[in-house]
């Protein structure tokens, strides 16, 4: 396991505009919380985080390290945005047990490449791109590899019963699962389906109504056409 440390501040609870205004400095606020501990609020360097979750992510242990007192082993629970800016406005830290299994979402990676798709023209499909497990904080791994050279054909599927995961280390998905397989090419009629316009007549859709000359201006019509 990895070792990454991330120095933090204690803080106190101060106004909206403090925050912001901290923020601006630099500085993210963040919580710390876990099993029997104590919500502890906290400041994180903005530069120190970015360069520590860009190594762990949110599947490695980070051992906190305040100015005073023991560090904690924590995972990244969860990290807020700012809408307008897209930069971390806060963040959940949970502590863990060294001594007790977690449960947490890992990446999956994509390693290696299709014959499907280099030698058919097949289309890769993923449908997962991260995946629940249970281990020992020690035993977390940073990702899980998937190995895409097996999908040599169309019939072919990658499921989770078929990935190789260190040990102590548990899966909690369904084994028939599947995480990426090869679609065949679009046929030529296919695509040509693709490109066709379907032309809705809207008079057929419920609450339209197609509009009609009143009877009075139709009958003014025709007795104009009669002189």
């Amino acid at each position: 396991m990895a070792e990454f440390k991330l120095p933090v501040v204690a803080r106190e609870k101060v106004s909206s505009k403090m925050l912001e205004r901290s923020r601006k400095e630099g500085k993210i606020p963040a919580i710390l919380y876990g099993h029997d501990t104590k919500p502890q609020m906290l400041w994180i360097n903005t530069i120190a985080f970015t360069k520590t979750y860009a190594a762990a992510g949110g599947s490695s242990i980070i051992n906190l390290i305040p100015e005073n007192g023991k560090g904690s082993n924590v995972i990244v629970q969860e990290i807020e945005h700012d809408p307008m800016t897209n930069r971390v406005s806060h963040i959940d830290f949970y502590q863990v047990r060294m001594d007790e299994e977690l449960e947490t979402h890992v990446p999956l990676e994509f390693i290696n490449e299709s014959l499907a798709v280099r030698e058919l023209g097949g289309i890769l499909v993923k449908t997962l791109e991260e995946i629940l497990i249970s281990c020992l904080p020690k035993d977390l791994p940073h990702s899980i590899s998937v190995d895409l050279s097996v999908l040599k054909d169309f019939e072919t599927h990658i499921q989770v019963k078929d990935l190789k995961v260190p040990a102590g280390v548990k899966i909690l998905a369904e084994e028939e699962t599947t995480i990426a397989l090869v679609e065949a090419p679009r046929t030529e009629a296919e695509m040509a389906a693709l490109d066709e316009k379907v032309e809705a007549d809207v008079t057929k859709v419920e609450g339209v109504v197609k509009e009609e000359a009143p009877a009075a201006e139709g009958a003014e019509t025709k007795a104009e056409e009669k002189k």
